[in-house]
């Protein structure tokens, strides 16, 4: 018998892992921000995002801070608690195909708005920013989603078997 290697053995517990590791990393973001920032310094790190930004994002930074100023508890505890949850959902393997598509979504939000593109960029730039390489981790799991179909250890499966439609919320490939 001609074996396929360790990790093609172990593929179907991989990405699992890696679905629990990475919602562990949204899991510790989202703590983070309760524990050391609070809804009044909320707004000023979009004003500090668009610092050192060419001139045509200031609408956007402009835009977000005048929305944001409104009301920062609504804006810190929507984004703190989507963290959580989201961490949440990863861990536990909740929701999959909802969880990775508002991820996603959430990733490119939190790069385009707090994290400022990943900018300003010059000569000594070395970052992109973290949200932009959440959101393509979050492309990956989709594609392992569908490439491997219904994930054995998750709580969508259990969930799969007592409710017949659950697989639209929870999978990419039926």
């Amino acid at each position: 018998m001609v074996s396929n290697g360790w990790i093609y053995e172990k593929r179907l517990l991989i990405k699992t892992a890696i679905r629990v590791v990475f919602g562990a990393v949204w899991l510790i973001d989202g703590a983070f921000k309760f524990l050391f920032n609070s809804p009044s310094t909320f707004a000023q790190m979009i004003l500090d995002a668009g610092q050192g930004q060419p001139a045509f994002f200031m609408p956007w930074f402009n835009f977000w801070y005048a929305t944001v100023s409104l009301n920062p508890n609504f804006w810190f505890y929507l984004v703190g608690v989507s963290e959580v949850l989201l961490g949440l959902a990863l861990v536990f393997g909740f929701a999959r195909k909802l969880a990775y598509t508002l991820g996603m979504l959430l990733s490119l939000v939190i790069w385009s708005i707090p994290e400022g593109f990943g900018g300003p960029y010059g000569p000594s730039s070395t970052d992109i920013g973290t949200g932009i390489i959440y959101a393509v981790v979050f492309i990956c799991l989709i594609l392992i989603n569908t490439e491997f179909g219904a994930s054995r250890l998750s709580l969508d499966r259990l969930i799969e078997k007592r409710v017949k439609w659950w697989h639209m919320v929870a999978e990419f490939k039926n």
